[in-house]
């Protein structure tokens, strides 16, 4: 008798270090993306039932304008789109069967602004006892997350045909490394129309990016109606391509939905020879039609319309201001233009300073804080506001510069997380890291975060998903995911990104193979998985 409870025990003592290391070595092969900060997970299954439903019994969050049962929706509606269910759970123990998700937020407030806290914890039981999954947040927001989390453990089964939980029970305790994670879209140099950018931010979404940075206007067009100055929209490429100010106010508020701030900018002085089309008195003249003219009053004066238009369709802290690549040659060649730098006894160089600073001045106005183009630091960056983001694009060691300087910063180095650049493969773009060189907590909590940016040259909406995705994934979970638990070797995570990918393709998302330049197409027939 005592031998047998002897082989019992050591029975029982294989199976438990078999699970332990079975945990362990399958801990690298969970397909969540990005990679939660705390992940503990069983061997068991559940079943989705076909009623499952949204509880929010013991939540301070009323949910006045739906953002979190609309977002349980969508889940829903993305775990049904890829099969026909038939589940039938009369054949199923009850006790295998997850009834819904119980979702409590502490917070009342639908506020999104920077630094919103998008915490949250995620647990799934065992068993249908009790037959909920629950969130835990402090924020709507952080239960956006939550609900994006579950919604990749869930798969379809093909021989039960309804949708599973595995490896239950789950518990996931989860938040950004960084308060800003975003993406860059550029609808000057091309149109985007308004459904192509709600599919960019619905799958911004599911990577856990937060701000959609909107370069509305460059040299080529100023497609968007601002009712101060309603001319400036003369200079879209056409009538059909424009965006009205009610478009600007939906994207706007399909994005906060989401969780994700839009960033608006204007870019000044350069990059600015569209505005001339409708207000011609922007020009310094007709034949130098940019940067606009130093020497107008008009010129600042139109700045300070579009920025007060900018403040009631954009709620985020932040407005972007450019400053980058000026080519001062124009003013210093355009008699009244010169005759003025004389007057106020500056250079091309001095007139540039003036011009930015007083541009900030205008913003500050407004309540915003600024960001600008990293050029602007570079050539003057002691004068610069306080309340000025530098925005890190052209090379490394500028971040470093910046934080000491006692500035803030955001990071996207245009060699490894500029999407526009085809040869940006993955595994750069995930190895990018912002805090490069950086060790000075003090100064590691001045970088904001990163972000990655799809210059549209070569982008319209042909083609705009398949660059950004799923290089724009690798960046997602670099800004996401603890330092500690970030893949050294990028081929480590490769499985799961390849995971991920498909995941997107089977939303909707028209994310392109990780091998090979972005967004080439597959080389040969085979499997999503491996491609």
């Amino acid at each position: 008798m005592e031998i047998r409870r002897l082989e019992g025990i050591f029975l029982w003592y294989l199976v438990c270090v078999f699970a332990i290391s079975a945990n362990a070595a399958n801990i690298n092969h969970l397909n969540i993306w990005p990679m939660p900060k705390s992940v503990s997970y069983g061997y068991g299954t559940l079943h989705l039932s076909n009623e499952f439903e949204l509880r929010t019994d013991g939540s301070k969050f009323a949910d006045a304008s739906s953002i979190l049962k609309d977002a349980f929706k969508r889940s829903l509606d993305v775990l049904r789109s890829t099969h026909e269910l038939e589940f039938n759970a009369s054949k199923i123990d009850p006790l295998l069967v997850l009834k819904g998700i119980h979702v409590v937020v502490s917070s009342p407030s639908d506020e999104l602004q920077h630094g919103t806290d998008e915490s949250y914890e995620l647990h799934v039981p065992a068993k249908g006892s009790p037959p909920y999954a629950r969130i835990e947040a402090k924020t709507v927001y952080g239960a956006l997350h939550g609900l994006e989390t579950f919604s990749q453990v869930c798969h379809y089964n093909i021989s039960s045909r309804g949708i599973q939980v595995h490896q239950v029970p789950w518990t996931i305790v989860d938040q950004p490394r960084f308060s800003y994670r975003g993406l860059l879209i550029d609808t000057a140099r091309h149109y985007l129309p308004v459904p192509v950018i709600k599919k960019v931010i619905d799958s911004m979404a599911y990577a856990k990016l937060n701000v959609l940075h909107w370069h509305i206007v460059d040299t080529q067009s100023f497609p968007l109606e601002l009712p101060s100055y309603p001319k400036l929209w003369d200079g879209a490429y056409s009538v059909p391509e424009r965006y009205t100010f009610a478009d600007g106010e939906e994207i706007v508020s399909y994005a906060k939905s989401r969780g994700i701030n839009v960033l608006a900018e204007i870019d000044v002085p350069g990059h600015a020879e569209s505005w001339g089309v409708g207000y011609p008195a922007l020009w310094p003249s007709k034949d130098c039609k940019q940067p606009l003219d130093v020497s107008n009053e008009f010129t600042f004066k139109l700045i300070d319309g579009i920025i007060s238009d900018f403040s009631k369709i954009f709620k985020y802290k932040f407005v972007h201001l450019g400053g980058d690549e000026v080519n001062t040659s124009c003013w210093e060649t355009t008699p009244h233009v010169r005759k003025w730098l004389q007057k106020n006894r500056m250079n091309g160089s001095e007139a540039y300073e003036y011009f930015v600073l007083r541009a900030q001045k205008i913003a500050l106005s407004h309540g915003y804080d600024i960001i600008n183009w990293e050029e602007t630091f570079n050539s003057f960056g002691k004068k610069l506001s306080p309340k000025t983001v530098v925005h890190n694009w052209l090379g490394g060691g500028v971040a470093q510069n910046v934080v000491k300087a006692g500035l803030r910063c955001i990071v996207s180095n245009q060699d490894k997380w500029y999407l526009n650049h085809l040869d940006a493969f993955w595994q750069g773009v995930y190895s990018n890291e912002p805090l490069t060189n950086i060790t000075d907590p003090k100064e590691q909590a001045l970088v904001l975060g990163g972000e990655v940016c799809a210059w549209a040259e070569y982008i319209d909406a042909s083609d705009i998903e398949q660059t950004i995705w799923p290089r724009a994934a690798a960046a997602a979970e670099r800004l996401w995911t603890p330092y500690d638990k970030l893949a050294k070797d990028p081929e480590k995570i490769k499985s799961r990104l390849s995971y991920f990918r498909c995941l997107l393709n089977q939303r909707g998302v028209a994310a392109a193979p990780l091998d090979g330049y972005g967004r080439e197409a597959p080389l040969d027939p085979g499997s999503c998985y491996m491609q």
